[in-house]
């Protein structure tokens, strides 16, 4: 990492720039990203596999049908939606009880083992810093609420959206406007989504604070309020990190989809392993901009505040 310049070397300093450096020091240090790996996929798989094994275990106890879903037709919005709803109907009972007790206790696993794997990754980048575990945890509890938040809001802007250009002109006996109903959900995901971009960085900088100053959850996230003119160039590096996930998605969306003009030559197991790459890829490439964005923030400090 560069080390502290003057005010007014800072602050002419754009975060895009810092962003830039950093994220080719971290090309060159591969370590961390392979840790950052780790950790997340230390969880992800155990969580994906006991998610899967109780929701098949579900499936297989409702007697649901899936079959049904080949009847999904995208001319047929209001058919399409029956389905889904008919076979969700069935579903959501088990679904709902699974859900009660799973989600919890993968958050609260989730927020135990980032807090141990962020403080490594942390650490290695700069050993200077103080491990504070419990302080972590703590702070990344508080940014999981603030996420889930979040989607709570989306979903119930979907829902207002499927009230107002599906459900409202079904009753009053005119067609669904689909087209209005999808400039909704496109609308909300993007507005939430830099939104969540634009104000998130407290809580991802808080963390940081935490071990650069030895300070618990509370006075940690003050602090990621009180930090000046650095505020800007964290925007504006969370605001580039909601752009690159936005094209990481994309371009996993593109990779996706570019063997089906060859679907009649390349096999269903090719498509598997496929698919299976591209996922792989593509939480690869989501881990290492992660490593990115905190190595970016830890420098905009020591810039800033050194």
């Amino acid at each position: 990492m560069q080390g502290a310049e003057s005010p007014s070397q800072s602050d002419s300093i754009r975060g895009t720039q810092s962003f830039v450096h950093t994220m080719s020091a971290c090309w060159k240090r591969p370590s961390l990203t392979a840790l950052e790996v780790a950790w997340r996929w230390l969880f992800g798989i155990p969580a994906v596999a006991l998610i899967w094994f109780h929701t098949a275990q579900l499936v297989r106890q409702s007697g649901a049908d899936f079959h049904v879903l080949r009847g999904i037709s995208l001319t047929d919005p209001t058919g399409s939606a029956a389905i889904v709803a008919q076979l969700w109907n069935i579903l959501r009972p088990g679904m709902t009880r699974l859900a009660e007790w799973l989600v919890p206790a993968l958050l609260i696993a989730w927020v135990l083992v980032s807090a141990i794997g962020r403080t490594l990754v942390l650490l290695r980048t700069e050993p200077r810093l103080r491990a504070r575990p419990g302080a972590v945890a703590i702070l990344h509890g508080l940014r999981a609420a603030a996420l889930f938040g979040c989607f709570a809001l989306w979903f119930a802007l979907l829902r207002l959206g499927g009230k107002v250009a599906i459900a409202g002109p079904i009753q009053a006996g005119r067609e669904p406007n689909a087209v209005l109903y999808g400039a909704i959900v496109i609308a909300s995901s993007l507005g939430l989504f830099t939104l969540w971009a634009s104000v998130s960085w407290v809580l991802s900088m808080a963390p940081l604070i935490a071990m650069l100053r030895g300070t618990g959850p509370m006075a940690s996230l003050l602090g990621a309020f009180r930090i000046g003119a650095m505020r800007g160039k964290l925007v504006e590096i969370n605001l580039v990190m909601g752009i690159v996930k936005l094209a990481l998605i994309v371009l996993a969306m593109v990779a996706s989809a570019s063997p089906l003009p060859l679907q009649t030559i390349v096999t269903p197991e090719f498509m598997i392993c496929w698919y299976l790459g591209v996922t792989v890829v593509y939480f690869a490439a989501s881990d290492f901009f992660h490593v990115v964005g905190l190595a970016a923030y830890l420098e905009m400090w020591q810039i800033y505040k050194d």
